[in-house]
This record gives C-alpha cells, structure tokens and sequence, in this order.
C-alpha cells in the first residue's frame, strides 16, 4: 500500500504539533515580555490602590501612615493592614517600598536601600532621570516607569508620586529579570520537550492508528469480496462509531444485492427461456408453413392437372370425365380433411378447445367406433379382435377420446401387414384405465418412436400418401390427451405396434 492511511494520519500528527509548537515559539518571542510587565504593572498598581487608601484613612483620624508601619519588622507585635501588605510585596514579589512622610521627614524603611531610594524618588521629583527610563503608566499622583540600573546592569520597574494625604511621597522598586532571556531559555526548553513530544507521539499515533486501519482494511477487503460478487462476506465488528455504521450499511447493501442479483438472474432465466422459446416457435412456425406447403403442393397440382385437362377437352368420354371427377374430388377431400385437422390441432395447443369432463362407457365408445369403420375394416381385410364386453366407466371428454380411438384405428388400419390384425384390448387398474391399439405389420424405427407426436412427421413418407395421410392425427391424440392430463405412447412389440393411452376410472 503505497499511500496507507496510517502513515497519513502519523504524519499529519506530527504536522499539527509541530505547528501548535512552533506557533507557541512564536507567541514566547514576540508576546511574553509584554504580558510579563503587564502583569507586573497591575501588581505595583494594586499596591498603590492600598496603600494610598490605607493613607487617606490615617489622615481623616489625624495620623500618617508611617506611624502605622513600625509593625514591619516586629515578630511579636500585632502587625496591621498596611504592614502586611508591604510584607506581601518584599517577600513574594520581591519589591521594596520606601514611604516619605514630607512634613517631619521621616522615611519607612530607614535602612540605607531605603535612604538610597528615598534620594532616587526626591531626583524624580526634580526631574532627574536616567537617559534610557522608560515610562509605562503616567496618572497624576503617579507613574510608573522602566529603568535600567547600570551599577547592577538589572532593570527595574518602579512606581513612584504621591498618596492623597497630601503629605506623604513613596517608591516601589521591583527588579525584573531580562525577559530575553527568559524566553530564549524557554522556548530552548520548549524545542526539546517538543522534539520528546513528536518523537513518542509519532510512535504512539503509528501503533494507535492500527485500531483505525484495521476496521477500514476489513472494510476494504469486504467490498472486495463483494465485487467478485462473493455476498456470504459479512462485516463482523460490534462498533458503534462511524466505521461501525459503514460495515452495517455495507452488510445491508450486500444483502441487497444478493436479493437483487438473484431476481435479475432469475428474470434473465425466464428472459432467455422466453427467447429461446419464441426461437422455437419461429423454428415450429417455419416448419409448419413449410409442411403446410409440402402437404397442399401435391392435391393443388394434381386438381389443377386434372382440372386444365377436362377444360382442354382431354376427357371426351364419360368414363373419362368421370375419373378425371373422382380424383379432383379425392385431393380436394384430403385438403379438406388436412385444413380441419389443423384447426383442431391448432385449437387444442392453445387451449381453445378445453375438454368437457363427463362419464361415459368407454366398452361402449370402442364398439361404436369400430361399427362406424366397419367397411373400411372390410376394404383392408383386417381381423379385429376385441372382446371386452363389460361397461368400463371412464371420466373425459367423449368425443375427444372417440376422435383417439378413431385416429389409433385409421393408423393402424393404414399400417397393416402379415396377418393384418387389429387387437384392442383394455386394462383397467385401481384408478385409471389404459386403452392398448395393437396392429401387425413392421416394427417402427427406434429413433422415430418419439418423433411419431410431431406434426406433418411421417416414417415413410411414399407409404403415407397411397391412403392421404398427412402426419398430424398423432399430433392430434397427444393434444388431446395433454389437455386431459393424461399419458399416451405408442411401442414396438412381437409380431407389431402397440399404442396406448390412460384415462381416469369412475368409481
């Protein structure tokens, strides 16, 4: 991984902290030494505010507040206010205050510091000041001011004038360090505790930001999985954060398009069987027109021959004219018989033409049928052996299954040889009947025993046009007996053929 997020994150540490470092260097350097003399303004501010109020109350009494300051140095008297308060400023400030009571001249402390800024304050006064003094705050009984001491090369901030008991002039003196230095000692602590900081930050922030990764990697191979189309990869963490919500919708979304992706599959199934099927009813339609064509090619020539000889005088004769009649009438006959099969084949295959559930005797329906064919039976000297004499009650359409046994008769009469016997018999188990239509003659190939069902499909083609059969009664008999629901077929046994189909039994 070239640009790994966990790096990115390492070096984008490292940036913001050496940035909020480097703004703090800037900040020491350029801020620090105006905040540290503001800071120490207010507090000789605040010590004037005190000390000039406690003055102002001495004097309403008739006092001076130096009266009130020998207190100072005692260890065992009771300290007042003002003393306190000067303690305050030696001690944690380090700042000396000297108090001048100008009418008895008189100086608090009288030690020589307070005697040498005593006279510092009185040159003040007079205006005497050291060329290189700074000065800070200027109010009208006070100012404060930055100079440089150059017996002891220090500076100091001192605030100097007059309290409001109109008697009483003093000096605070408080030493501040060279805050260049200060800041350069500071920000040269700063650079190497920052230089420690980005050190063990970046290692800490490198090893933490595992736990960041390592959810983002597992996101990373999920939606990996699922481009393969792998929708069994599953988002296993428990967390709650914004990842956790990512591999939950992730979850989801993949779940999705498994559902989605099976009914797309599902709905390019059907597509593709549509499409094929649609390619076969073409196939089926071509084929169908063609045999269509094939089948009505020979009548229409022979009735136009026929017809252009009788209209060019070529029958002169009644015996003639009469023959010439006859075979008209034949092939118009048989395109008759053909168009009607089609129309029935055709309206049984889509459903046009639904049975019409009844009981009837099926004994019955056989003898009938062969009755009506007896003197075709007679023409082909066939022996028709059926001798079933009880009443089989069957549940179908009557005329539908007659026009069965019709057709499997015609077939078998048309396909008799040898001893040209027709033996019908009936098989009646628990809850269906099977008809079985046997007739002697030659065995039917193997590979053509399924073909049988199709339309215009005809095993020996020369053979089925002495008696005008089309190939489509056998289409007819599975139509049939698909929209009973029911089981038809037809085998190769000694001596013959045998076709069969089933019928439910009353009970």
């Amino acid at each position: 991984m070239k640009r790994s997020i966990r790096l990115k994150f390492t070096a984008l540490f490292i940036g913001l902290l050496a940035a909020v470092l480097l703004a703090i260097w800037a900040v020491n350097s350029f801020f620090l030494e105006q905040y540290y003399i503001k800071e120490k303004v207010k507090i000789l501010q605040n010590a004037y505010e005190q000390l000039n109020q406690y003055a102002v109350e001495q004097a309403a009494k008739g006092g001076c507040v130096t009266d009130q300051l020998q207190s100072f140095y005692s260890t065992d008297g009771e300290q007042t206010e003002v003393s306190r308060m000067l303690r305050v400023m030696n001690e944690q400030y380090n700042t000396t205050v000297v108090v001048i009571d100008s009418l008895n001249d008189r100086t608090f402390p009288a030690f020589w510091d307070g005697r040498l800024l005593a006279d510092l304050v009185h040159q003040y006064i007079l205006g005497k000041k050291a060329p290189d003094t700074e000065t800070i705050i200027s109010e009208e009984n006070y100012k404060i001011e930055k100079s440089y001491d150059k017996h002891s090369k220090s500076y100091y901030l001192q605030n100097w004038g007059f309290l409001e008991d109109n008697r009483t002039i003093f000096i605070m003196s408080m030493p501040i360090a060279s805050i260049h230095e200060s800041v350069a000692l500071s920000n040269r602590f700063m650079v190497y505790v920052g230089m420690a900081a980005l050190v063990i930050g970046a290692v800490l922030m490198y090893f933490a930001g595992k736990k960041i990764t390592s959810p983002i990697l597992s996101l990373a191979a999920l939606s990996e999985r699922m481009s393969e189309l792998d929708f069994d990869a599953r988002y296993t963490a428990d967390s709650q954060d914004e990842i956790g919500v990512l591999g939950h919708s992730m979850n989801t979304l993949s779940e999705k398009l498994k559902d989605t992706i099976g009914a797309l599959k599902t709905a390019n199934n059907e597509l593709q069987q549509d499409i094929e099927e649609k390619i076969r009813i073409d196939e089926a339609r071509k084929d169908f027109i063609a045999n269509v064509s094939h089948e009505l090619k020979t009548p229409i020539a022979l009735i136009q021959g026929y017809a252009e000889g009788l209209t060019e005088g070529m029958a002169e004769d009644a015996e003639s004219r009469d023959y010439y009649c006859e075979v008209i009438m034949d092939e118009a006959g048989k395109m008759n018989k053909m168009v009607k099969q089609l129309l029935t084949l055709t309206a049984l295959e889509f459903g046009n033409d639904r049975p019409m559930m009844e009981q009837f005797d099926l004994t019955a329906l056989i003898q009938g049928v062969l009755s009506s064919a007896a003197i075709l039976l007679q023409q082909k000297e066939a022996v028709v052996n059926f001798t079933a004499k009880e009443p089989v009650m069957v549940w179908a359409d009557e005329f539908k299954i007659e026009e069965v046994v019709t057709n499997y008769l015609n077939n078998a009469m048309n396909h008799l040889d040898g001893r040209r016997e027709i033996r019908i018999r009936i098989q009646q188990q628990e809850n269906e009947v099977t008809v079985f239509v046997f007739n002697t003659g030659n065995h039917i190939p193997e590979e053509d025993l399924e073909k049988l069902w199709t339309k215009f499909y005809k095993v020996d083609k020369a053979r089925t046009r002495e008696y005008g059969g089309s190939g489509i009664g056998l289409s007819i008999v599975k139509a049939i007996m698909d929209s009973h629901k029911k089981a038809c077929g037809v085998r190769n046994v000694e001596d013959g053929v045998e076709f069969w189909f089933t019928l439910d039994c009353s009970m």
